[in-house]
């Protein structure tokens, strides 16, 4: 998609990813944990843990979500992004933090870690894995419909 293209959350989420993947994270964007839910960025690290980051842009992007509380059972660790002048002090504390733009960005607070059980996180991490061979099948070979 062309950067022009690129909403401000979008924007926020490729800084998000790029930071992750410096870390030896790998990011997808627009993940459905399960029906009804999508997070902006799940990551998974080099040990098998599960991180959430939910791209902000605005106060009002922010404020409107009233899912949010909903993505802490999909996940090791979650995280706001957010830009630099973004309010910060209207987060909830009990998050990490990262600053970014749609470049890079940086762990400001590092989120608490709360374990998934280890059959979520299987289930989690199989659902990752698919949606990640999807996308790349579906970007060498964009012809082919999915199946039924």
């Amino acid at each position: 998609m062309p950067d022009d293209a690129l909403q401000p959350g979008q924007r926020l989420a490729r800084g998000v990813c790029r930071l992750l993947r410096s870390h030896d994270f790998a990011t997808l964007d627009e993940v459905t944990p399960r029906p009804g839910l999508r997070v902006d960025v799940m990551a998974v690290g080099p040990r098998g843990e599960i991180w959430v980051v939910e791209c902000k842009s605005s106060r009002a992007d922010f404020t409107s979500d009233r899912k949010w509380q909903g993505y802490l059972d999909w996940c090791d660790r979650f995280f706001w992004a957010v830009p630099s002048e973004f309010p910060t002090e209207i987060l909830p504390a009990e998050a990490g933090m990262i600053i970014a733009d749609e470049y890079f960005g940086e762990i400001v607070t590092m989120a608490p870690s709360q374990p998934l059980a280890a059959a979520r996180r299987k289930a989690l991490t199989l659902r990752f894995a698919r949606m990640a061979a999807l996308r790349h099948q579906a970007l060498r070979d964009p012809g082919p419909s999915r199946p039924g």
